[in-house]
């Protein structure tokens, strides 16, 4: 099926299903089923016209899920659309609802739509901090990415003792909160209360060594992998996103085979949660992200200044 999530600033439009159908009476992300031989793009526009009256002009990809009912197996192919012509409305009598980002979980939604709302809240762009000289130089350089529009950060400091980690990860977590971004510890999920971080990043061996969702869900829970293993575990744990490389060649592990864009498509279609590209990317890649299903990309590189 062709999704749209359709934004206006920081609203974006339901609507409410037809009380006779599968998932009767909750609230969705409007779409509808590709015709035989219709491209993806095509099939959204069309849906949007004949749902809304609405012709979309400017939509890129979100994120491609397959999620499985007790009686029926959904494969959704979600896009963000930005621009369009005409008012929305229901053309076929169905209720419609613009509703705020961070309220989005608060209405009675379908199982398959619920990633659909983790992708909308999370940026494209995911940097992970790298070396520093002192905490002086790591602020200034903190400051310097979030000036640039970064709004997701993992704090990655494996040289740093358990206290010196704790002290300056509570300096970017006020950082990161004063100009609207979130910080995502890389270390074990009990710092997270103990800084005040918005989730943490599991390791692939953090990842491999625990059974279940180490946070509740008012917390982030990412995770890096490598294979389709690792992935599935991602997923079976319920963490919000993903980190998969490496993509491309990188010098930071010179003897490690990339996947390539083609093998990052087919593992991240295993995930039903959003899934960043990494190694060896930067700003350039984020559209080719997009097409291959990703969230978006994420770096030390390219925006650690």
């Amino acid at each position: 099926m062709a999704v749209g999530v359709i934004r206006r600033g920081d609203r974006v439009l339901l609507t409410r299903r037809p009380a006779h159908v599968h998932q009767g009476g909750l609230w969705e992300f409007p779409g509808g089923k590709r015709e035989p031989g219709e491209d993806r793009r095509s099939a959204l526009i069309r849906e949007l016209e004949e749902e809304l009256g609405i012709r979309a002009e400017h939509l890129r990809p979100l994120i491609r899920l397959r999620h499985a009912y007790p009686d029926r197996t959904v494969e959704l192919d979600v896009w963000q659309v930005d621009r369009w012509q005409g008012e929305p409305h229901g053309r076929e009598g169905q209720p419609l609802r613009w509703v705020a980002e961070a309220d989005l979980l608060t209405l009675p939604l379908p199982a398959a739509n619920r990633p659909i709302v983790t992708a909308v809240r999370l940026p494209s762009r995911y940097l992970i901090t790298g070396s520093f000289a002192d905490a002086a130089d790591f602020r200034c350089r903190l400051q310097a990415a979030l000036a640039r529009g970064i709004r997701l950060v993992q704090f990655r400091a494996h040289h740093l003792d358990a206290g010196e980690y704790l002290a300056l990860a509570r300096e970017a977590v006020a950082l990161c909160h004063a100009a609207g971004a979130r910080l995502l510890i890389n270390g074990p999920p009990d710092w997270v209360a103990a800084t005040g971080a918005d989730g943490v990043h599991l390791t692939r061996h953090r990842l491999r060594a625990l059974t279940s969702r180490p946070l509740p869900a008012s917390r982030l829970v990412a995770a890096s992998t490598h294979d389709a293993q690792e992935l599935r575990q991602a997923q079976a744990m319920g963490v919000d996103f993903s980190v998969l490389s490496p993509v491309a060649p990188t010098a930071s592990h010179p003897g490690t085979r990339p996947l390539g864009w083609r093998g990052f498509a087919e593992l991240v279609r295993l995930a039903a949660h959003p899934v960043y590209a990494l190694g060896g990317l930067g700003e350039a890649e984020r559209e080719r992200a997009w097409e291959a299903g990703g969230q978006g990309v994420a770096a030390i590189r390219a925006w650690w200044p």
